[in-house]
């Protein structure tokens, strides 16, 4: 049974009656802004980008006009102004309701279909009700139709397209003025996903409901499901008739903080990472809770669970197979599961493989030499250990095994792209260096401005904070100059992580099987533009008087000095893949994007135009981090098994964000500023100079910025004419203090949080955390797999340190240093697991939606003016895309361009399905 659970081990695997959503958001429709706008007329399907020139705005019609529908061409429509009469005139109206389809069901969602279909004709069934913009003024409250059941639901149960549509009709009076809203109630046992709905009959043309929502059977949540029209509105010019139902449906998305959360339940709620353990197990499974004053980190999304029995502050966990809680339309759509099924399907078989081999035999394989690394991408790992007969004979069900027989490559890698071009370009310290401006990791490398580097560690507790660098080290590499002369004109640089990894070396290297140094290493800018490291400095605590604490190499001499080079870069990739996994990926894109994303549905309402700027870049990332909490960061999950820290992972991960972690420094310009990447220079196209002219991730990376941030600005000046605006928007401001006092609570005091009191401070917050929802977690994700799949590339953990004269590892170091350099890579079943992961990680799924795209982009928004500067904005899109392949063509480029030197495409913004090294989704969905 722990066998069968292992193989369908996933949140994603079973969930069957909550199926994936297509869109990640509470309800994901807005209302309009109060100024005279126009209605947008088109169909609501995602228009490729090369498509959208040919996407026509039609204006609103401003006189009576025949409804759209071929049934009510006949039919006078309901006037837009009606004359003063006794007894108002009753009008038919029609809607035209789009409902998705699953396009596979299992047994028990087809039987409860057909039974939806029989119980829909006597009765229950799918009411929907129209709310107007106005007020009745008997009533007081908004004026509603009657209302009406959809039409043909039983008799097209047996469509199997994946969209259907039903229509259903309401008899209104004429002056029930412009529907606003819609309220929709499921009396069917089974939900349903809700992804648009058009009303036509009205004088101003059809309008508009982008729901992309699941609508739950009333006998799980009773009452009726609310959405809004597509024009925005402010909170200060909501229609009163909408005024009541805005604030109703956002009390409901904040819940009240208590219970357990259901499958089914739409709150979003702030906690702290409580879940990462499970002290059940032992004490070895036991881990710290982050978030609070002992350990400050941002918040993710509260379950309710309850405690464990061990420790009342731990929360149970939740194991695979069974899916851990997001609000429901968070949870990912049909073809991004089964694209994340297959990945997990690949990476359970590998994780597989240790407890399989240890029932064969003991022995724990190394690789014997580089051919065996490359016959995983010619053979497969089963192959290569001997194990394929033995898997299929130990897999209890056929259909597992009759998956991996149809896929005889699920076992086996595709070839990285690091090794595409030049099989050996990982050995070549210009090719080390060059992945250090334009690798996964390209975020850390900052200009020296004085030499040696100085740690800001407490002397007292780590030992003197001066480096063992010292100028003869690098002197005889610098061309004729001067160190000095190297600083001023700005010709060195630095990857530092001496001050990240230092306070935990000691526990790391007490671990079994991990050995790490914190590292330095410098690089020098030669004339052509390229970097060559010229020293490495490893550091260990400082244990004593005699103690070997810290060690400069330089690059090799001879023989003996090239193996211990290619040692010590290794164990610089194992840092930097470390820090890039737990700091600069998790940490800065995921971790403390959420608390903005949660703050964004409990405090903006779906009408707000702020809410529908974010949404496309909210999209699956609660989904995507509660799976990580689950199977990825969690006690002997994926990161702690793979990367060197072990248990310390999330550790180091919460130490950066306490001591380096500032949400004003993360925006592109400022980033590269405080890592004096660039220097201020208003006559810059985005305010800055780079100092390093072929710096390929910061060079695509401010076309980017400049995109969105233009975007942003156009579409915050349209709704917020005045600073006095911002402030005055309860629901904006309540949504940002919010994000900072719940969401960073351990943090919120900090002085350097940015202010939100004008135009120009709401446009630098919203591209921000577009920018890393987007670009900046493009290109820090989709580049794991190309370059970290061949494991000799980046390593991400080490296993032995470097030995020197004396050491019992001298020898055999001597004796056989390609033996003694795998035998510090991680093993056979470690890299194995590690590439797997990286490998469904760095996988675009067929419904990703790229920057400069939206789902029914012709209405998301009912505000003609600002769909007409979202295609702009797209347009933009592409012709950044046709400018970073004319640099990747550029020989004068040389960081991306030359013999057997992959270009860089992770920030090109389009992308096919798969592995590709390239792609700009809209948000943090993988």
């Amino acid at each position: 049974m722990a066998l069968a659970k292992e193989i369908l081990g996933s949140a994603i695997i079973e969930r069957t009656s909550f199926a994936s959503s297509s869109s990640y958001s509470k309800v994901f429709v807005s209302q309009s802004y109060s100024r005279k706008q126009s209605q947008l007329l088109a169909n609501p399907v995602l228009v490729p980008l090369e498509q959208r020139k040919a996407v026509h705005l039609r204006k609103a019609v401003t006189g009576p006009v025949a409804a759209v529908s071929e049934d009510l061409v006949r039919k006078p429509a309901v006037p837009s102004s009606a004359p003063v009469e006794s007894k108002p005139v009753k009008f038919k109206v029609r809607a035209v309701v789009t409902v998705r389809n699953k396009i596979k069901e299992d047994l028990q969602e087809t039987l409860v279909k057909q039974l939806d279909a029989l119980i829909d004709k006597i009765g229950r069934n799918v009411v929907l009700e129209l709310i107007s913009t106005e007020k009745d003024p008997k009533t007081k409250g908004p004026k509603r139709s009657k209302e009406a059941v959809l039409r043909d639901w039983s008799k097209k149960s047996n469509v199997k397209a994946e969209r259907v549509n039903y229509t259903a009709e309401f008899m209104v009076d004429s002056n029930f003025g412009v529907p606003g809203a819609i309220t929709v109630t499921n009396k069917h046992q089974k939900e349903f996903f809700l992804e648009a709905i058009t009303i036509e009959g009205f004088a101003c043309g059809p309008v508009h409901f982008p729901c992309n929502s699941w609508v739950q059977s009333t006998k799980d949540h009773p009452g009726k499901r609310i959405f809004f029209s597509n024009k925005p509105y402010l909170p200060s010019e909501t229609p009163p008739g909408l005024e009541a139902l805005r604030e109703k449906e956002l009390k409901y998305l904040r819940g009240d903080g208590q219970g357990v959360r259901k499958l089914s339940d739409r709150i979003y709620d702030f906690d702290v990472y409580n879940d990462l353990g499970n002290p059940d197990k032992g004490v070895d499974y036991a881990r710290p809770k982050l978030g609070g004053k002992q350990i400050p980190y941002p918040r993710r999304c509260r379950t309710g669970r309850g405690p464990t029995d061990t420790d009342m502050q731990a929360e149970s966990r939740v194991e695979k197979p069974l899916p851990m809680y997001v609000p429901r339309d968070e949870q990912f759509e049909e073809s991004k599961q089964n694209t994340f099924s297959f990945g997990r399907l690949k990476a359970v078989l590998h994780n597989l493989i240790p407890s399989l081999k240890a029932s064969i035999s003991a022995e724990n394989h190394e690789f014997s030499g580089f051919s065996d690394i490359d016959s995983l991408y010619s053979e497969g790992v089963l192959l290569k250990l001997g194990l394929q007969d033995e898997l299929l004979k130990k897999l209890p069900m056929p259909n597992v095994v009759s998956r991996i027989q149809e896929n005889k490559g699920i076992l086996k890698y595709d070839t990285p792209k690091i090794l595409s071009k030049d099989k050996f370009a990982w050995l070549r310290d210009d090719e080390f260096a060059r992945q250090v401006i334009a690798g996964v990791n390209p975020v850390t490398i900052e200009r020296m401005t004085v030499f040696p580097p100085v740690s800001k560690l407490d002397a007292k507790t780590y030992g003197p904070q001066e480096s063992a660098l010292k100028e003869e080290h690098i002197l005889g590499q610098l061309n004729g100059m001067t160190v000095q002369q190297a600083l001023e004109e700005n010709k060195l640089f630095m990857v530092d992580y001496h001050d990240v990894f230092l306070p935990f070396i000691d526990q790391i290297n007490a671990l079994d099987g991990r050995k790490a140094y914190a590292t330095r290493t410098i690089f020098f800018l030669t004339a052509s533009g390229t970097l060559k490291p010229i020293a490495i400095e490893l550091s260990l605590p400082n244990t004593g008087p005699s103690s070997r604490s810290k060690r400069v190499l330089m690059p090799p001499v001879d023989a003996t000095s090239n193996w211990t080079w290619q040692l010590a870069k290794a164990h610089v990739c194992s840092n930097d893949a470390g820090v890039h996994q737990l700091v600069n990926h998790w940490l800065r894109t995921h971790a403390c994007l959420e608390p903005f994303i949660l703050a964004a549905h409990r405090q903006l309402s779906a009408m707000h135009p702020i809410f529908k700027l974010l949404d496309p870049h909210m999209r699956y990332t609660l989904e995507i981090n509660a799976l990580a909490r689950q199977s990825l960061i969690s006690a002997d999950g994926v990161i702690e098994s793979c990367f060197t820290p072990g248990r310390y992972c999330m550790e180091i991960s919460a130490a950066a964000y306490k001591n380096f972690w500032r949400f004003d420094e993360e925006g592109l310009p400022a980033d590269l500023i405080r890592r004096g990447m660039a220097v201020p220079d208003p006559t810059q196209p985005h305010g800055v100079k780079l100092v390093m002219e072929d710096y390929p991730y910061a060079n695509d990376g401010l076309l980017i910025w400049g995109a969105i941030e233009n975007w942003v600005r156009t579409y915050v000046n349209r709704y917020y004419p005045k600073s006095s605006t911002v402030c005055n928007d309860r629901e904006l401001q309540n949504w940002y203090t919010e994000s900072i006092d719940v969401g960073h609570a351990d943090i919120r005091e900090a002085s350097w949080w940015p202010k939100l009191a004008t135009t120009d401070d709401l446009v630098s917050v919203l591209t921000t955390l577009i920018w890393l929802g987007s670009a900046q977690h493009a290109a820090l994700n989709f580049g794991q797999y190309p370059y970290g799949g061949y494991v000799p590339n980046r390593p991400p953990l080490m296993r032995r340190l470097i030995p020197e004269e004396g050491d019992l590892e001298y020898a055999n170091f001597i004796a056989d240093p390609q033996k003694y350099f795998l035998w510090a890579l991680p093993s056979v079943l470690q890299s194995t697991k590690f590439m797997a992961v990286v490998d469904t990680l760095s996988t675009h799924s067929p419904d990703e939606e790229y920057l400069g795209e939206r789902q029914q982009p012709s209405i998301w928004s009912g505000d003609a003016e600002i769909v007409e500067a979202f295609y702009g904005f797209s347009a933009e899109v592409r012709r950044i895309e046709k400018e970073i392949e004319k640099r990747n063509s550029d020989p004068g480029l040389r960081n991306r361009c030359g013999a057997g030197v992959l270009p860089y495409e992770l920030l090109a913004p389009s992308s096919e399905p798969g592995v590709t090294c390239r792609g700009v989704p809209n948000s943090v969905s993988i």
